[in-house]
């Protein structure tokens, strides 16, 4: 009987790539003004499934009360600031400072919002030294050429002024102790709102849905007409008639100013004949511009300051999206996930910019160049063309 040998087989062995996946680093923002995070713990699960490695700072998601273990059980690596300012790509919704510019990785990515205003000149200028590609979420652009990351603020920003609104008025001790939409016999609070676009649009919705009369303004009639024929009879729509506008902000008990395509401001005259305990809300800009007479009354830290203020005094609550930062935090999330999707897609940051115009809008730095014009004007410096620099790249 002959003995048969051992005849080898095929068997399957796991392979692997050398794709080496990107990390992105989640900072705590430090801002006062800004309380919003970019991605939930589930956001971050999903991400990491893409191959993503993702490192946060510890306790950065306090400010949406998500603690450490929420993100470590998404498999979120907890670190210093200075691990996860080193990553590929840092995401930070306030300006950069220059010392956390400096802790950056030469030639990685940062998602920010465009702030040119707010941004630090020497911020700036590291972020040119070091060849960070700067890229201003709030300005992407997506095939149909909508703006998805600020067309969910603004909507956050006016269901959150109206929301505010109804808390500060019931309120009372700093507020009329009234409803918003009244009651059976009892006139409904009225709400001026200027402008038509999507800030605008969630807000009429958010004070029409508690019952509240809501008048809206605008000089671009067919904005006006499109958002009415969206929202229905409900709303009381007109231009930007002077008598007409005086007579609404007399009747006035919570006045909201959104962006519009002109700058509007509410000027000290206007203000003047507004009633008193009247609250206003500036969507329109982050300072309260739109309101030059008021002091500004920032929705970010407000309410963890009681007593703030004079009793009678006028003023004016900006960055209303932040009073509600969880919710937003949500949002981002959405958005990010979408996004950090077609970078990978695109097989890394440069060829996404080459081949995604909408993302090529909102670079304002790009390897040692400034590339968007508002952003070189408010630091006095040339802007060029990033097209160049992405054709020869």
């Amino acid at each position: 009987m002959t003995q048969e040998t051992p005849t080898p087989l095929e068997q399957p062995v796991e392979a692997c790539t050398a794709h080496r996946g990107f990390t992105i680093g989640l900072p705590a923002c430090d801002h006062c003004s800004e309380r919003r995070f970019p991605l939930t713990p589930e956001a971050a699960a999903r991400l990491i499934e893409r191959g993503f490695r993702i490192r946060m700072q510890e306790n950065a998601a306090g400010c949406i009360n998500y603690g450490d273990n929420s993100y470590m059980r998404a498999g979120v690596e907890i670190c210093t600031r200075q691990e996860a300012l080193r990553c590929d790509i840092v995401i930070h919704l306030a300006p950069m400072t220059p010392a956390d510019v400096r802790g950056m990785r030469r030639g990685a990515m940062l998602l920010t919002l465009f702030k040119p205003l707010q941004t630090d000149p020497a911020a700036l200028r590291e972020l040119l030294r070091r060849h960070i590609i700067s890229i201003a979420v709030d300005l992407i652009e997506d095939s149909r050429g909508c703006t998805p990351f600020a067309d969910i603020l603004a909507e956050i920003d006016g269901r959150a002024s109206v929301a505010m609104a109804s808390s500060l008025l019931a309120d009372s001790s700093r507020g009329k102790g009234i409803l918003l939409g009244g009651v059976a016999g009892i006139v409904p609070c009225e709400v001026l709102i200027i402008g038509s676009g999507i800030a605008a649009c969630a807000a009429a919705r958010s004070a029409t849905g508690l019952g509240a009369t809501v008048r809206m303004y605008d000089d671009d009639v067919y904005s006006l007409r499109r958002t009415t024929q969206e929202l229905g009879a409900g709303v009381i729509s007109s231009a930007l008639h002077p008598h007409t506008l005086e007579n609404a902000l007399r009747a006035a008990d919570v006045a909201i100013v959104t962006p519009t395509s002109e700058p509007f401001a509410i000027g000290r005259e206007l203000t003047g004949v507004m009633k008193r305990g009247v609250l206003c809300f500036d969507l329109a800009s982050e300072t309260g511009e739109s309101f030059p007479s008021m002091r500004p009354v920032d929705l970010a830290v407000a309410f963890t300051k009681r007593g703030e203020g004079q009793e009678g005094e006028r003023v004016c609550y900006t960055h209303a999206g932040c009073a509600v930062a969880r919710t937003a935090a949500m949002a981002l999330s959405n958005t990010f996930i979408t996004l950090m999707n077609s970078i990978v897609s695109c097989e890394g940051v440069n060829n996404a910019l080459k081949l995604l115009p909408g993302m090529q809008k909102a670079t304002f730095t790009f390897f040692g160049r400034i590339v968007n014009p508002r952003i070189a004007k408010a630091a006095g410096m040339r802007s060029v063309d990033i097209s160049i620099y992405l054709t020869l790249s």
